[in-house]
């Protein structure tokens, strides 16, 4: 694993108690602030102007997970979880930059030789370059079963493929790509390769027209005997899954059930607001009892969930086993929270919720996409149900 161990993967390491509290004061006046001026203007024009990611950078915010040795900030796991969820409460295309440009790295550097640490990982966590993670694919699940395929010819892979909803496909200088080997099958034939966004043969279709999460960039890409170098292979032959899925996969859907917690903080925070200033009949909405109890059920949920997500984040940080399944429960737990407390959010504002005027409209819509970030609840189910009966029968064989 070359250079990489616990003390490189960003679980170990920490700031003190003291620098901690300072950063993450230096966060919440960020996205309060500024934060608050680029939510207004990328929903008026629907695009993240370049702009805003050199902010990002200059501001150190995306190159806070990884640990110093690679040009990081060097935070433990649970610290950056601590951000994560103050990010979470920003616009969510704010919350996306940072959550994938601090996790990206993960995936790369235990594959990365040497001189791929310094042409790709260093400069993806310094904000130099962008890299875009390439699974998903048109027609196929995100597993074993990708058709993106490589021919090998001398010292060049020869690409062609779909992939689809990739995030920052457009804008980004490399995909962080996975195919297989033309012929294999299952996971022993996959590879993992950094793919040049200006290759020749590659195809890039703008499908960034969405739901919420306005700004985002998001690409359909189509590559036909696109080139590219065997150099850009991560690990070897065969490792593309364990690239994409083993050390990435868990540590992102905590950080995707921490984005749900922030942002349904951002909802009820609306909705105290709104119960706070709003009068009807001579009455405060915080006063009728109906809205209070909404209210309560709203903070317990959030409160339940953080827990959740916190053990999950403690548990990877100290390289448990039982990570894996407790992340999936952090995301399904999570993003079933964020729908209900968005609602009854939404259900405080009244019918002025509806209106693009309020913030709370956006948070309703932006918390839609977390259903299907990192899997859906149907594939937590379905890892945690695995983990289960995996359990059950190992303490029968005993």
């Amino acid at each position: 694993m070359t250079i990489t161990s616990i003390a490189l993967d960003g679980r170990g390491s920490a700031l003190s108690e003291a620098e901690y509290a300072q950063l993450k004061d230096d966060v919440e006046a960020w996205v309060r602030g500024a934060g608050e001026a680029w939510a207004e203007r990328i929903e008026a024009s629907g695009e993240v102007p370049e702009e805003l990611w050199t902010e990002l950078r200059e501001h150190g915010f995306l190159s806070l997970a990884a640990p110093v040795e690679l040009g990081g900030r060097g935070l433990s796991f649970v610290q950056w979880m601590g951000l994560m969820e103050v990010f979470s409460r920003s616009h969510a295309s704010v919350r996306m930059i940072v959550h994938v440009v601090n996790g990206t790295w993960r995936a790369m550097n235990p594959f990365a030789n040497d001189e791929q640490r310094e042409r790709f990982v260093k400069p993806s966590i310094a904000g130099e370059i962008k890299v875009a993670f390439t699974l998903t694919e048109p027609g196929n699940g995100t597993g074993a079963d990708i058709t993106s395929t490589v021919r090998r010819d001398g010292d060049t892979y020869y690409l062609t493929g779909r992939k689809h909803l990739i995030t920052f496909g457009v804008r980004c200088d490399y995909w962080l790509l996975f195919a297989r080997l033309e012929g294999s099958t299952g996971k022993h034939g996959t590879v993992a390769l950094l793919v040049d966004r200006h290759a020749p043969g590659a195809t890039v279709l703008d499908t960034s027209e969405t739901m919420g999460v306005r700004g985002t960039d998001h690409a359909e890409l189509v590559f036909s005997d696109t080139p590219v170098p065997v150099a850009n292979r991560l690990g070897e032959e065969g490792d593309g899954l364990a690239v994409a899925l083993g050390g990435f996969l868990t540590p992102s859907r905590i950080s995707v059930a921490m984005s749900c917690v922030g942002l349904a903080e951002r909802a009820q925070e609306l909705a105290v607001d709104y119960a706070l200033r709003r009068v009807t009949f001579g009455k405060q909405l915080a006063e009728r009892q109906a809205i209070a109890f909404q209210i309560a059920e709203n903070e317990a949920d959030i409160e339940a969930a953080k827990a959740l997500v916190l053990h999950a984040a403690a548990q990877w940080q100290e390289g448990r086993e039982s990570a894996s399944a407790l992340s999936s429960m952090a995301k399904m737990i999570a993003v079933d929270m964020l729908t209900r407390v968005t609602d009854k959010a939404l259900q405080v504002h009244g019918g002025l919720g509806y209106w693009k005027t309020q913030t709370i409209e956006r948070v309703y819509r932006d918390a839609r996409a977390q259903r299907f970030e990192e899997g859906t609840n149907e594939i937590q189910k379905t890892v945690v149900a695995r983990d289960v009966f995996h359990r059950a029968a190992v303490k029968e064989s005993k």
